[in-house]
């Protein structure tokens, strides 16, 4: 439909901050047009973000699937990072709360809870440090769209080739043999 197309592009560019008014416009119709299909800004999400929700929860599916514990996690934080970098309105989605969204809230909490699991089973790989807890991935969530440049194309595929993934250190310890020798910065003069 004309009205979710429009709300799709605005909300990919510029995030869910966008007014109804502004998706109206872009449209091309009244704002009391779209109130009578979207009654409520709730509504409009849930139509613009239904199929993102149903790719987020065959992410969660996926990376459950994998036999490897470890590569499940980070394929899944890999995949809904690149969902973020590509669709701002999609990063909000995941982070913030629309009760009258139901069917994008039902697909975050089926997802929320496969990613509980995800967490218990890369800990007990012993790969994922023991203090991770779901609170840093939504902080990584919620970071993500800052440090991405605006989508390129409105509709990129899920995951599809985004050079923004997640930014933020690896919530794998490092190996001590591995870990980064200490800079050293060279001497300083203190005069002429």
């Amino acid at each position: 439909m004309l009205h979710s197309r429009a709300a799709r592009r605005l909300y990919a560019s510029e995030g869910l901050e966008v007014s109804m008014a502004s998706v109206a416009r872009e449209a091309g119709v009244g704002k009391a047009t779209l109130s009578r299909r979207f009654a409520t800004r709730d509504e409009l999400v849930n139509a613009v973000f239904t199929d993102r929700m149903e790719a987020y929860a065959a992410a969660t599916k996926a990376a459950l699937g994998d036999p490897d514990p470890w590569h499940g996690f980070t394929h899944y934080v890999e995949t809904i990072c690149g969902m973020q970098a590509a669709d701002r309105g999609f990063a909000a989605v995941l982070t913030v709360s629309f009760p009258g969204a139901t069917a994008a809230e039902a697909r975050r909490t089926e997802s929320y809870r496969g990613f509980l699991e995800l967490i218990s089973r890369a800990k007990a790989t012993g790969h994922l440090r023991a203090d991770f807890t779901s609170e840093d991935l939504v902080i990584l969530l919620m970071a993500t769209p800052a440090s991405s440049p605006p989508p390129a194309t409105p509709h990129p595929a899920p995951g599809a080739g985004s050079s923004a993934s997640c930014s933020a250190p690896s919530p794998r310890p490092a190996p001590r043999s591995r870990r980064c020798p200490a800079h050293r910065l060279p001497p300083t003069s203190t005069g002429p």
